[in-house]
């Protein structure tokens, strides 16, 4: 976590559902924070392990799907923003 700076993001290795997520914004924190979320993915999936990534505050997910016949033929189906989320999970999605 020193390595890419606070804020970073402790999330369940085999979450989902926005459980075994914590933003830890000091280093302070970290131990407890990371326990925490440890006890709750290995409480809700069976497997506490853990990893850290850097928290981008306020990002934008933007997601594009892409079509392909095994040829070599490719078209996308355009963009679509999934940036409205709650507990780290989509809630809406325009296309």
């Amino acid at each position: 976590a020193n390595k890419c700076s606070y804020p970073v993001i402790v999330k369940a290795a085999m979450g989902g559902g926005g459980r075994g997520i914590r933003v830890v914004l000091t280093a302070e924190d970290l131990e407890q924070q990371f326990k925490t979320a440890a006890n709750e993915a290995l409480n809700a999936f069976g497997d506490g392990r853990m990893f850290v990534e850097k928290y981008v505050e306020d990002p934008r997910h933007i997601e594009v799907q892409c079509l392909g016949d095994g040829t070599g033929d490719v078209v996308h189906l355009y963009d679509r923003d999934c940036s409205v989320q709650r507990r780290h999970q989509k809630i809406i999605e325009t296309a």
